[in-house]
Protein backbone atom coordinates (compact mmCIF):
# COMPACT_ATOMS: atom_id res chain seq x y z
CA UNK A 1 0.00 0.00 0.00
CA UNK A 2 1.16 3.23 -1.31
CA UNK A 3 1.25 6.03 1.78
CA UNK A 4 -0.42 9.07 0.10
CA UNK A 5 -1.22 12.19 1.87
CA UNK A 6 -4.35 12.23 2.62
CA UNK A 7 -3.39 8.94 4.55
CA UNK A 8 -0.25 10.10 6.11
CA UNK A 9 -2.46 13.02 7.35
CA UNK A 10 -4.73 10.85 8.69
CA UNK A 11 -2.50 8.64 10.64
CA UNK A 12 -0.56 11.39 11.93
CA UNK A 13 -4.44 13.50 13.24
CA UNK A 14 -5.53 10.17 14.65
CA UNK A 15 -2.38 9.60 16.74
CA UNK A 16 -2.67 12.93 17.38
CA UNK A 17 -5.97 13.53 18.65
CA UNK A 18 -6.41 9.98 20.64
CA UNK A 19 -2.95 10.76 22.73
CA UNK A 20 -4.44 14.39 23.37
CA UNK A 21 -7.20 13.43 24.82
CA UNK A 22 -5.30 10.71 27.24
CA UNK A 23 -3.55 14.31 28.06
CA UNK A 24 -6.65 16.34 28.82
CA UNK A 25 -7.39 13.76 31.47
CA UNK A 26 -3.86 14.08 32.48
CA UNK A 27 -3.98 18.03 32.29
CA UNK A 28 -7.30 18.16 34.20
CA UNK A 29 -5.57 15.89 36.64
CA UNK A 30 -2.52 18.44 36.84
CA UNK A 31 -0.58 15.74 36.32
CA UNK A 32 3.09 16.55 35.11
CA UNK A 33 2.91 14.91 31.74
CA UNK A 34 -0.40 16.84 29.92
CA UNK A 35 -2.20 17.27 26.69
CA UNK A 36 1.00 18.89 25.08
CA UNK A 37 3.30 16.36 26.36
CA UNK A 38 1.11 12.69 25.18
CA UNK A 39 0.24 14.54 21.88
CA UNK A 40 4.06 15.21 21.03
CA UNK A 41 4.32 11.77 22.12
CA UNK A 42 1.91 10.01 20.07
CA UNK A 43 2.45 12.56 17.25
CA UNK A 44 6.53 11.54 17.21
CA UNK A 45 5.89 7.69 17.83
CA UNK A 46 3.34 7.90 14.83
CA UNK A 47 6.19 10.00 12.53
CA UNK A 48 8.36 7.90 13.21
CA UNK A 49 6.43 4.65 12.42
CA UNK A 50 5.71 6.61 9.31
CA UNK A 51 9.36 7.03 8.40
CA UNK A 52 10.15 2.97 9.27
CA UNK A 53 7.38 2.58 6.20
CA UNK A 54 8.75 4.60 3.83
CA UNK A 55 12.07 3.61 4.27
CA UNK A 56 11.02 -0.04 3.56
CA UNK A 57 9.20 0.94 0.96
CA UNK A 58 11.72 3.15 -1.22
CA UNK A 59 14.60 1.36 -0.46
CA UNK A 60 12.95 -2.99 -0.69
CA UNK A 61 14.56 -5.28 2.06
CA UNK A 62 17.43 -2.58 3.67
CA UNK A 63 15.29 -2.66 6.43
CA UNK A 64 12.32 -3.83 8.25
CA UNK A 65 9.89 -1.00 9.55
CA UNK A 66 9.02 -2.15 12.92
CA UNK A 67 12.78 -1.53 14.10
CA UNK A 68 11.99 1.82 14.19
CA UNK A 69 8.92 1.51 16.54
CA UNK A 70 10.91 -0.77 18.59
CA UNK A 71 13.42 2.16 19.14
CA UNK A 72 10.58 4.43 19.98
CA UNK A 73 9.40 2.29 23.04
CA UNK A 74 13.25 2.40 24.10
CA UNK A 75 13.06 5.95 23.52
CA UNK A 76 10.30 6.71 25.54
CA UNK A 77 10.99 4.29 28.26
CA UNK A 78 13.86 6.73 29.07
CA UNK A 79 11.70 9.92 28.85
CA UNK A 80 9.11 8.14 31.48
CA UNK A 81 12.34 7.02 33.91
CA UNK A 82 13.10 10.50 33.99
CA UNK A 83 8.84 11.18 35.26
CA UNK A 84 9.62 8.96 38.14
CA UNK A 85 10.62 10.71 41.05
CA UNK A 86 11.55 9.29 44.30
CA UNK A 87 11.07 11.30 47.33
CA UNK A 88 10.90 10.70 51.32
CA UNK A 89 10.62 7.36 50.94
CA UNK A 90 8.23 7.05 48.13
CA UNK A 91 7.69 6.47 44.38
CA UNK A 92 5.77 9.54 42.50
CA UNK A 93 5.37 9.26 38.55
CA UNK A 94 5.25 6.05 37.73
CA UNK A 95 0.96 6.72 36.42
CA UNK A 96 2.78 9.25 34.15
CA UNK A 97 6.15 7.30 33.18
CA UNK A 98 3.21 4.04 31.88
CA UNK A 99 1.18 6.40 30.38
CA UNK A 100 3.98 8.19 28.40
CA UNK A 101 4.55 4.21 27.09
CA UNK A 102 1.21 3.18 25.91
CA UNK A 103 0.50 6.84 24.40
CA UNK A 104 3.46 6.06 22.16
CA UNK A 105 2.15 3.12 21.42
CA UNK A 106 -1.08 4.36 20.44
CA UNK A 107 1.19 6.72 17.78
CA UNK A 108 2.76 3.67 16.59
CA UNK A 109 -0.45 1.96 16.14
CA UNK A 110 -1.91 4.63 14.26
CA UNK A 111 1.49 5.41 12.44
CA UNK A 112 0.82 1.68 11.09
CA UNK A 113 -3.24 2.17 10.16
CA UNK A 114 -4.02 0.15 13.41
CA UNK A 115 -7.02 2.62 13.80
CA UNK A 116 -9.08 -0.02 16.04
CA UNK A 117 -6.17 -0.53 18.21
CA UNK A 118 -4.98 2.52 18.63
CA UNK A 119 -8.88 3.54 19.65
CA UNK A 120 -9.30 0.89 21.60
CA UNK A 121 -6.43 1.57 23.78
CA UNK A 122 -7.37 4.94 23.68
CA UNK A 123 -10.55 3.73 25.91
CA UNK A 124 -8.99 1.12 28.32
CA UNK A 125 -6.10 3.99 28.86
CA UNK A 126 -9.08 6.61 29.77
CA UNK A 127 -10.69 3.92 31.95
CA UNK A 128 -8.06 3.12 33.84
CA UNK A 129 -6.71 6.71 34.64
CA UNK A 130 -10.73 7.79 35.08
CA UNK A 131 -12.37 5.26 37.07
CA UNK A 132 -9.76 3.32 38.25
CA UNK A 133 -7.47 5.35 38.92
CA UNK A 134 -10.37 6.69 41.81
CA UNK A 135 -11.02 3.27 42.99
CA UNK A 136 -7.49 2.98 43.10
CA UNK A 137 -7.09 6.10 45.82
CA UNK A 138 -10.38 4.81 47.81
CA UNK A 139 -8.89 1.39 48.59
CA UNK A 140 -5.75 2.56 49.53
CA UNK A 141 -7.68 5.22 51.41
CA UNK A 142 -5.76 8.22 50.35
CA UNK A 143 -8.46 10.37 48.61
CA UNK A 144 -6.28 12.97 47.54
CA UNK A 145 -4.00 10.58 45.06
CA UNK A 146 -6.49 9.59 42.35
CA UNK A 147 -3.66 9.41 39.85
Amino acid sequence: MELNLQETLLRLVVATALTGLIGIEREVRKKPAGVRTNALIGLGSAMMTLSGIYVAKTWPGVTDPTRIASIVVQGVGFLGAGAIIQASGSVHGLTTAATMWVVAGIGIAAGLGFYSAALIATLLVLILLMIFGALDARLMGDENKKD
